[in-house]
């Protein structure tokens, strides 16, 4: 037997040659010894998965071999040692060769550097194969796992193979016992037929029997589908399939009005461009319905399928229908892009009397019902964000584990997305469909409501007072009746121009002759009279400081001027802020394409285009492509730091970004952040504005030619200033009563032709309009006194040392060819300093070239124009807020103790002060708790004693004191619908309470009547009083008599609605047509569209539209910045609600009428109503 294992010693002996010349590893190692534990070193060779060491690298023969398969290696710990030799072994470094078999010690080895002995343990790691083995090792198991299984599922076949041939057996035999039965049965239908015929108690018991066994079936299946129609999961299906329900409805009707669009637009006026005399175009038909067959296509093919899972119900799987919607919508983006273009093509075809004709005769299809082009144009518009609130309700109805769930949520991410996109076309087309009902309304005709860039800003009415001498003013008296009659105007104001209209007796406007268009870059404000003109002063006690005057100079005609007449202080502070904020903007914006241009067919300044803060998207701030009214795109998305900057940039300030501004910034920010910043731009301007625009604010202009003259009548020249220029340098003869009282610009002179500001001083020129002028603008002019103030010192900017002032030699007061001026320094003087008559403040270069008072000018010619507008639009914020007030007092304070503080500008602060310290008047207005607490007022008469038309003018007169004592900030964060509204918006909750007590009065006071004659009688007068409502503009009023009309307790009083006449019901429709809430109360907003104030608005309307902006889009982004877009939205319905607001009624209260409208006794509850009108008419009987 043999006792020991033999092998191949060549082959070991040529494995030990391969390892020392190409092993993986090689080196010494010292080796402990087992027998005596001393260690040696040797030469070790590592090859593959076996380890020789040789006595030294030299020796032919290996003393040993290991196989290394299936071992481990790691650092082993160095081992206690005495003091003596702890230094010796600090150097050493173990690890330890542990093999997976029984009977071999492990192997012990050494280095002398840490690095090698790592590099040691990975190889030998590696060599021993343990991932390799480790993962045999799963493999295994997974393999026995498996053939486990195998066997399980042979044995699970095998039995059920079985239980089939048992099953087919016993299939056999009942088949055998069934055909056994049924020849017994055969055999015993005889004796049964007989059975029954005799023992028909049996019959009856079994009868019995039966209906108790469904009657125990029936009870049991109600039980249980009670159960479940109570559940949660039934009534969240209900909501589900009823907002389906809903948007089959509403697909229905917009495919309606598509087919309209269509069928009776569309198509009939491609048939006419085809024609021999065609009234319009086919590029003008394509341009004006781009997409439209298109879109309605696509919605009919969506309806068909929406009716088809109709016809499937209650299996309601509308995923996959908006799946194939979806690609499609972006026909929707071009649809949106193109809406402004197509109403403009559209406005510009009416011009033709032809097309206007034709397009009345299709707008007279009964099947327009009334409608405009402009109306279906329009619908398109709106039907995304309509799909977006659908799926956000079906999903708040959907449970998680929903099959469609998913789709649905991809679905309405979609349509947000493309609703981003469209936000930024909306508001436009809003602007524009305004510009056009105002077009339409005004007989002559109106050509610059077709320039897009066009913005409306307000309209009302206000009395022209007539232009006579100035000292035949005062005999004119306010109280006048042929004043008000004959001298009331329709004003309306848009960014460039105002516009003043007659309104004849059919409610037509029509534009007067002369100052019927005023373009405002020819007008000069003027707030208030001069305290030092008597006449003036007169005019301004018998008016009660409520006029204000326009002065017009128009370059091609002589100038007059247009004096208005607010109704209120309120009105006129509201005229005269927007009024001066649209001149100084189209001032500034005329001032930098003046000097900034590069090239004259560039409309955009130079050094605006030139900022790409302005215009290119960045993390904190990302722009849409609508520009404002400064032609600098909308913010769409920004941090609250860029919104600031924006507010404070001196370049440029857009109306309606400041009305959002300061409509909205409670929702982002605080006051105390705004204010902190207006103050910080006012004491440190420098390091509060970005770098890059202070950079671009004083950019020299590219095309400044330094030495060349320009020729005066050079065609560009003439061009560019074929308007008034913004800077102007006044004669002598210039009135000082013609500055504007509040405004910070300096106004600008109809009569300067042309201005070179890049010429060195020279001789006086003669300008196209007659008048001598400097072509240099380092003199700036304003007096006579002016020439002479060369010895005068100038007032010093306060943070620019003495010694860093540019001084003239000799104290002259005109720039050299040594002290150039670039266009930005020019603009900011402009814009701080240049005064229209006012006393001069300085004249000589060392204002010109200092750039730290040009910066500071400017900086506080932004504050001053924030502030005003804050103040005397936005009053109530300050009212609310003493801890404001006082903040922007003690700024403005600061501001006037400044040095270097231009007249014009401690005008216009000591005014905004005055404005602030003054103690509140509401201008006589009365309020609802004035009328409550009168001590003296007479008793109450019954309704039978009061005319329709005085009820109809206290009904409106209380709803518009109620309407316009809501502040502004109630409408923000949708207050009205939280639990504790009362206390968050308590003037919106009282609107809506008194409009519920005038509807239950109206209702009560009809119910009061026992005759069927008093309760129709009572039915027609009110019915009287809410066309009357409606003649005064009280749609609001007109919703409370017609609700009331329509509730149950009333409506079903079939005896008393047959003795209402006919002309009464066909009024009452008509009402209710006009408030109606169908299609999101389209015919009201139509209405108030065309409507002028005064007028009281249905406030849940615009409550609805609040609520739909803001439950459809966020407040901040994903990345924390304000969604401004959405401000602006909210901004656009706060603003129309003010401008009704700030219109009052001109009607004279009726303490006798006021006391029975408010009178709570009267008023009985739903309850009560219903059982008194059980009582008058009871129920028939079934």
């Amino acid at each position: 037997m043999q006792k020991s294992v033999r092998y191949n010693e060549g082959h070991a002996l040529f494995l030990s040659l391969v390892a020392r010349k190409e092993g993986t590893k090689r080196g010494y190692l010292s080796k402990k010894t087992a027998e005596n534990s001393r260690w040696h070193e040797k030469f070790f060779a590592l090859y593959q998965n076996v380890l020789f060491y040789f006595e030294n690298e030299q020796s032919a023969r290996p003393a040993g071999i290991y196989l290394l398969e299936g071992c481990t290696c790691e650092r082993a710990p160095a081992p206690k040692m005495s003091t003596t030799g702890k230094e010796a072994l600090e150097k050493q470094h173990y690890f330890l060769i542990v093999f997976g078999h029984d009977g071999q010690k492990p192997l012990e080895l050494r280095t002398e550097e840490e690095s090698e002995c790592d590099e040691w343990v990975e190889a030998i790691q590696q060599a021993s194969y343990s991932d390799i083995i480790i993962e045999r090792e799963v493999l295994m198991q997974k393999y026995i796992h498996l053939v486990q299984i195998v066997e399980t599922e042979k044995v699970a076949a095998n039995q059920l193979r079985t239980q089939l041939e048992d099953q087919d057996t016993e299939i056999e035999r009942l088949k055998a016992e069934i055909v056994a039965l049924n020849k017994t049965k055969e055999r015993m239908r005889p004796y049964h037929v007989y059975h029954e015929n005799e023992d028909p108690d049996i019959k009856k018991i079994k009868k019995v029997q039966s209906f108790m066994r469904g009657w125990l079936c029936r009870r049991k299946w109600k039980i249980i589908v009670q159960d479940y129609i109570c559940s949660p999961h039934a009534e969240s299906m209900r909501k589900r399939n009823q907002i389906v329900f809903n948007m089959v409805e509403a697909e229905t009707e917009y495919v309606h009005q598509l087919y309209i669009l269509v069928n009776c637009f569309l198509r009939p006026l491609r048939m006419a461009a085809s024609s021999k005399k065609p009234p319009i175009s086919h590029d003008d038909v394509s341009s004006i319905f781009l997409n439209s067959e298109t879109i309605m296509f696509l919605h009919e093919i969506f309806h068909q399928g929406l009716k088809a899972r109709i016809a499937n119900w209650p299996t309601l799987v509308l995923a996959d229908l908006f799946d194939i919607l979806l690609p499609m919508l972006n026909i929707y983006q071009e649809f949106v892009r193109n809406h402004q273009y197509s109403l403009q093509v559209l406005a510009n075809c009416k011009q033709n009397r032809d097309f206007d004709k034709l397009l009345k005769q299709y707008e007279s299809n009964a099947a327009c019902e009334g409608r405009m082009l402009e109306t279906f144009l329009t619908y398109p518009m709106f039907q995304i964000p309509r799909y977006i609130i659908t799926l956000h309700e079906l999903l708040a109805h959907t449970p998680h584990e929903h099959v469609e769930r998913k789709s649905l949520e991809f679905a309405k991410s979609k349509l947000e997305e493309l609703s981003r996109v469209m936000h930024d076309e909306v508001s436009d087309t809003e602007n524009i469909r305004k510009n056009l009902a105002i077009e339409r309304m005004i007989v002559e005709g109106c050509d610059i409501l077709l320039d897009t860039s066009q913005t409306f800003v307000r309209q009302g009415s206000l009395i022209q007072l007539p232009s006579v001498e100035r000292g035949k003013l005062s005999k004119v008296r306010l109280g006048s009746l042929s004043l008000k009659k004959e001298g009331e105007r329709q004003c309306f104001l848009f960014t460039k121009h105002f516009l003043v209209c007659t309104r004849s007796s059919g409610g037509k406007l029509h534009l007067l002759k002369q100052g019927g268009v005023l373009s405002l870059i020819d007008c000069t404000l003027i707030e208030e009279p001069d305290a030092s003109d008597e006449e003036s002063k007169a005019g301004g006690q018998v008016f009660g400081q409520l006029d204000f005057k326009l002065v017009v100079e128009p370059s091609d005609s002589p100038s007059f001027t247009v004096v208005l007449l607010a109704p209120s202080r309120q009105e006129k502070a509201a005229w005269t802020s927007d009024i001066s904020q649209c001149i100084d903007n189209i001032r500034c914006n005329g001032l930098m394409t003046s000097v900034f241009e590069e090239n004259s067919k560039v409309t955009v300044p130079h050094m605006i285009k030139s900022d790409v803060r302005l215009h290119k998207d960045d993390v904190d701030i990302c722009f849409s492509k609508t520009l404002n009214s400064c032609k600098v795109p909308q913010i769409r998305y920004a941090s609250v730091e860029r919104l600031l900057e924006r507010l404070t940039d001196l370049r440029f300030l857009s109306i309606d970004f400041l009305n959002t501004f300061l409509h909205t910034y409670r929702i982002f920010t605080t006051a105390t952040v705004v204010m902190d910043k207006l103050a910080d731009i006012y004491k440190k301007p420098f390091s509060s504005i970005p770098i890059r625009s202070l950079e671009l604010f004083f950019a020299t202009n590219q095309n400044n030619r330094g030495g060349e003259h320009t020729n005066d009548k050079s065609p560009r020249l003439c061009r560019k200033f074929s308007s008034p220029p913004p800077l102007s340098i006044p004669s002598r003869t210039s009135s000082p009563v013609r500055t504007r009282k509040l405004s910070l610009h300096s106004p600008i002179s109809a009569r300067v032709g042309g201005l070179d500001l890049t010429s060195p001083l020279s001789n006086s020129e003669q300008a196209p309009g007659g008048t001598s002028l400097s072509p240099s603008i380092c003199v700036l002019e304003s007096s006579p006194q002016s020439s002479e103030a060369g010895d005068m010192s100038p007032c010093r900017s306060p943070s620019t040392p003495r010694h860093l002032r540019y001084r003239q030699p000799g104290g002259n007061n005109v720039c050299n060819s040594r002290c150039p001026v670039s266009p930005a320094s020019a603009f900011a003087i402009a814009t701080a300093a240049a005064g229209h008559g006012s006393p001069p403040v300085f004249t000589n270069s060392e204002r010109t070239c200092d750039k730290d008072f040009i910066i500071r000018r400017a900086a506080t010619n932004r504050v001053l124009n924030v502030l005003r507008h804050w103040v005397s639009k936005h009053s109530q914020d300050f009212e609310m807020n003493g801890e404001l007030k006082m903040s922007v007092i003690c700024l403005l304070e600061e501001v006037l103790r400044d040095p270097d503080l231009l007249p014009q500008e401690r005008k216009a602060t000591a005014n905004i002060l005055s404005a602030l310290s003054q103690d509140e008047q509401d201008d006589a207005q009365l309020r609802i708790e004035d009328i409550l607490q009168m001590a003296d007022c007479p008793k109450a008469e019954c309704f039978e004693s009061l005319s329709a038309m005085e009820l109809a003018e206290q009904i409106t007169l209380l709803d518009h004191i109620v309407f316009r004592s809501i502040p502004y900030e109630s409408f923000l964060g949708q207050g009205w619908m939280k639990v504790d509204k009362t206390e968050r918006t308590p003037y919106i909750m009282k609107t809506s309470q008194h409009f519920n007590d005038m509807s239950n009065l109206v209702a009560s006071q009809i119910m009061t009547h026992t005759d069927v004659g008093s309760r129709s009688s009572s039915i027609e007068k009110w019915v009287a009083v809410a066309d009357i409502c409606r003649c005064l503009n009280n749609y609001n009023g007109v919703l409370e008599i017609t609700s009331a009309l329509n509730r149950s307790a009333i409506y079903r009083l079939k005896k008393t609605w047959a003795k209402v006449s006919k002309q009464t019901k066909a009024l009452m429709d008509k009402l209710q047509k006009t408030v109606s809430s169908e299609g999101r109360f389209k015919n009201l907003r139509e209405t108030l569209k065309n409507c002028n104030p005064p007028c009281v608005p249905y406030l849940g309307m615009y409550l609805t539209d609040l609520a739909f902006i803001e439950e459809g889009t966020p407040n901040f982004t994903e990345e924390g910045l304000v969604n401004f877009s959405k401000m602006r939205m909210i901004s656009h319905i706060i603003r129309e609600i003010r401008q009704f607001q700030q219109t009052p009624y001109r009607i004279e209260h009726q303490a006798k009428v006021t006391q029975y409208l408010l009178d709570k006794t009267l008023i009985m509850d739903e309850d009560t109503l219903y059982d008194l009108s059980l009582k008058i008419e009871p129920r028939l009987p079934a």
